[in-house]
């Protein structure tokens, strides 16, 4: 896909994100919006996987694990739209007996997913695990984490990223929503993670810094990630974004980390947003 057409569809995804958070009255849809350009291109691009047949192991393809599992609701839209089960399904998020349930879970078999996600800070660790696991079989594959900026306050991240630098795990790409939002409040008053590009540059990692809401920075960030792997470094994505991207009323604020909207703040979100693949 071109950079127009990724833009469509980060747009639907968004649509998908407020409709289906609306529809279960509840779920996070602050950092669901700041982190879709990213999914979409990331699966409509740069990724090579294969929807039709998902596995677990993920031999021979790219592989990617959501650390901060909240924001799935983007994560569940984007899988749906690259062909991994229906789109209609994307209207039982939350409900009873769904396999969207409002953390990833491995408990109804959704394809797509590899491991359940909710505890922060253990994602990095799932994937350096799996990026070991493609140097054992010589599958030269890449693997591919996301986390949120909050997240990166939990001490395993930083086990994990130290474990990854040492050992040259140079086969992962780990990304960060850095919108600068939790939930009590900005990352910078509750728990300042300083300058983060120097942080992991410390930490042994290559550091690419993007603008993660603006597509063509996305997939330029991502092809130069690609061009890093292999070298002898773990790779890391800084995505600069904002909470609650494409709707003026939730944007750069904490309040909508896990607020659903109501009929009138959806329609209103909605006309801001431009459906370009059609509702489910």
């Amino acid at each position: 896909m071109n950079v127009k057409e990724l833009q469509d569809v980060a747009a639907q995804v968004r649509r998908d994100v407020l409709r289906m958070i609306n529809g279960a009255k509840s779920g996070h849809p602050g950092g669901s919006l700041s982190c879709t350009d990213y999914l979409t291109a990331l699966y409509f691009k740069e990724m090579n996987v294969d929807p039709s047949h998902f596995t677990i192991e993920g031999k021979d393809e790219d592989i990617f694990y959501l650390s901060n599992g909240h924001v799935c609701p983007a994560w569940y839209s984007v899988l749906a739209r690259r062909g991994y089960y229906p789109v209609s399904e994307l209207s039982t998020l939350r409900k009873i007996g769904s396999r969207l349930q409002g953390h990833p879970s491995l408990s109804h078999k959704l394809p797509g997913i590899r491991s359940a996600s909710g505890s922060l800070g253990q994602g990095l660790s799932v994937g350096i695990g799996h990026a070991l696991a493609k140097k054992a079989d010589n599958d030269d594959s890449l693997v591919f984490t996301l986390h949120g900026d909050g997240e990166l306050q939990e001490g395993q991240i930083w086990e994990a990223a130290m474990f990854a630098a040492s050992k040259h795990v140079d086969n992962i790409i780990a990304a960060i929503d850095y919108n600068h939002q939790q939930i009590d409040g900005t990352i910078e008053d509750v728990n300042s993670l300083g300058n983060l590009s120097e942080k992991w540059t410390a930490f042994g990692w290559h550091v690419i810094n993007i603008n993660g809401n603006n597509m063509l920075e996305v997939v330029t960030g991502l092809e130069q990630a690609k061009s890093a792997a292999h070298k002898g470094q773990p790779v890391v994505i800084i995505l600069n974004t904002k909470m609650g991207f494409g709707v003026d009323f939730m944007y750069d604020s904490h309040k909508w980390h896990g607020v659903a909207p109501n009929d009138e703040q959806l329609a209103n979100a909605l006309s801001q947003i431009p459906e370009t693949l059609g509702d489910y």
